[in-house]
């Protein structure tokens, strides 16, 4: 993984989720860690969870009871390329986001790929949602 220098551009600080208290107060992420985070709160936030923003999330813990095939993961890749588009707008390059859904038995393998706006810096993200967790 490639090292990130703190700039001007990305010497921002935001609170992390899970929220946390530490030693100096409430415990904080950097901008990359700060949009892995947000990921991670769209996949397993359920739609309608949130009292003002009903569409925010694809509820993946509850799609580990659905039929494993091409359908779930085409649902599945089409609700996070909406979510993520709009939830990420302004830190993500939109044409940069890419995500790829696949499954076998009883797992759903997620893996989400991106660009970072303002900096030259790319990740992919490799989620996989089994029954066991």
């Amino acid at each position: 993984m490639a090292r990130l220098t703190r700039t001007r551009i990305n010497n921002r600080d935001y609170m992390s989720f899970p929220f946390s208290i530490g030693d100096q107060g409430s415990t904080i992420s950097s901008r990359n860690q700060h949009v892995r985070e947000q990921i991670e709160q769209i996949l397993f936030t359920s739609p309608a969870e949130r009292w003002y923003r009903p569409e925010f999330g694809i509820g993946a813990m509850s799609m580990v009871f659905e039929p494993n095939h091409t359908g779930l993961w085409e649902l599945v890749k089409k609700r996070l390329l909406a979510t993520l588009a709009d939830a990420l707008k302004g830190e993500v390059l939109a044409e940069s986001l890419s995500v790829e859904v696949d499954g076998e038995n009883e797992k759903i393998k997620i893996l989400i790929s991106y660009q970072m706006a303002a900096l030259q810096h790319s990740e992919k993200l490799e989620f996989i949602l089994n029954g066991d967790e």
